[in-house]
């Protein structure tokens, strides 16, 4: 039976790597990698330290590294809000002017979860605000906003350590000079593992694609996290 879940996984990873690839669109493969440490306050609050490295251009160039703050109260059982910083140093290797460029994003959440049978769905709102740092509206810069929502479902099998995560994002694009309204969406796979007294590593697959553009580019990316959480002992 274990084995039969462990084809059936990698099938489905299989399928959505090979779908993503068929089409004409412009095409690119990423990677992203992130270690986190989280601090579980109490029973309403926790927070999380976060530092991601994102390779583009088939895993052959630096796109981005970043530092995140998250923090997160839980309202009710099923209901929680959050914020998060994030400082981003974004490799801009296009155009006459390249190098390293410093944005700082900010968001907040909106959770809810619940539980039906063996499943857990979790729907999050999030609303965002980038802008890069050092560049003012008067020379170009301004602020890039989304408000994205995602849906999430779990699957939790009896004595099996590496339960299916699948969720499905939209994001609405709101920007100066750009073309808003719904500019992409994003589909991921993934399982994670829990290590005994030393966190959990996790690994999934996802497919990101743009909307209304003549020429969309998918991206193919790569992931792999790993979270060790402190928790309160009083």
């Amino acid at each position: 039976m274990k084995k039969l879940k462990i084809i059936l996984l990698l099938c489905v990873f299989s399928f959505g790597i090979s779908s993503a690839q068929s089409s004409d669109d412009q095409q690119d493969l990423e990677s992203w990698t992130s270690i986190a440490l989280k601090y579980k306050i109490n029973k309403k609050w926790e927070v999380e330290l976060q530092e991601q490295f994102r390779l583009k251009e088939n895993i052959s160039v630096t796109d981005q590294y970043f530092t995140q703050l998250d923090g997160s109260y839980k309202v009710t059982k099923n209901l929680s809000l959050g914020a998060g910083l994030r400082y981003i140093n974004s490799n801009d290797n296009k155009g006459n002017i390249q190098g390293y460029e410093q944005h700082f994003r900010y968001h907040f959440d909106v959770s809810f979860k619940h539980k039906i049978n063996d499943f857990t769905l979790k729907h999050r709102l999030r609303y965002q605000n980038k802008n890069e740092l050092g560049v003012s509206e008067a020379e170009g810069d301004y602020a890039k906003k989304n408000l994205r929502f995602k849906s999430s479902v779990n699957y939790n099998f009896n004595n099996w350590k590496l339960d299916p995560k699948f969720s499905a994002e939209i994001f609405n694009r709101s920007e100066e000079g750009e073309e808003n309204g719904f500019n992409k969406y994003r589909l991921t796979l993934g399982t994670s593992y829990k290590l005994k007294s030393a966190g959990e590593i996790g690994l999934y697959y996802r497919m990101e694609k743009e909307l209304n553009e003549s020429l969309p580019k998918t991206t193919n990316i790569i992931g792999l996290n790993y979270t060790y959480t402190f928790k309160n002992k009083k």
